[in-house]
């Protein structure tokens, strides 16, 4: 089993509150706007390549996001985009940036009791002054032992976190609705890895769910982690 779990990471986004849903709800205002233009299927695909093109140059997050928008809208109309379309776009940028946090079932409750008995850690990407606008809003913020922002989850990453905030990898355990950044690079590292689906997740986020590693479990949502820790020991 190996030693005993003093370390849990959380994600943030789609694990403890709703954010997928509010990119997906801008692509189709997006997809609205540039109608005249494009068919829905080929400007998503446009889209998804931008933002695959971009995530190295803008990192993970809603400015990434707008700036891919604009992208593929000069793009697909042959740069005849009307400026009154960049300008909604960017306005649909700045309400995403001011929507309210809502917690997904049991995130508090899970965060709360596993507070009482282990080191807990917020983990996870995107810009840094939105998510820390979500995390203060959350009101989740002062039940974390530490929080890290980062650019990228890899195992490296994970490594150092779980060695500066804990008691190594081997002792930590990484929760997330992200197989590729949340589950398989904390396994890679050493931690357990616990996938909780969300029913909306990014394309560039998907992969193969590591089902035959002895590390690796998945769970309906996080109303059962505090028993699967216990479980674990």
């Amino acid at each position: 089993m190996g030693a005993q779990i003093t370390t849990i990471g959380f994600d943030a986004d789609d694990t403890l509150w709703q954010n997928e849903q509010f990119f997906r709800l801008t692509q189709e205002r997006f997809a609205e706007l540039l109608a005249d233009f494009t068919d829905r299927d080929h400007l998503h695909d446009r889209l998804l390549a931008a933002e695959r093109r971009n995530v190295g140059h803008y990192g993970f997050g809603i400015k990434g996001f707008v700036l891919s928008m604009i992208e593929t809208a000069i793009e697909v109309t042959e740069e005849r985009v009307p400026a009154s379309v960049i300008a909604e776009l960017l306005a649909a940028g700045q309400d995403m940036l001011r929507h309210p946090i809502h917690l997904l079932p049991h995130a508090r409750e899970a965060v709360e009791g596993l507070a009482a008995s282990h080191r807990i850690l917020l983990i996870t990407k995107g810009d840094l002054l939105d998510q820390e606008r979500k995390l203060a809003q959350s009101g989740l913020g002062d039940l974390f032992d530490g929080v890290e922002i980062v650019s990228y989850k890899t195992p490296h990453i994970y490594t150092d976190i779980f060695t500066r905030h804990g008691s190594g990898a081997g002792a930590a355990l990484m929760v997330g609705n992200s197989l590729k950044s949340d589950v398989i690079p904390a396994i890679e590292a050493g931690a357990w890895g616990v996938y909780v689906p969300h029913d909306l997740t990014w394309e560039l986020e998907h992969a193969e769910p590591p089902r035959t590693h002895p590390r690796y479990r998945e769970l309906p949502d996080l109303g059962e982690l505090p028993r699967l820790v216990s479980d674990l020991g």
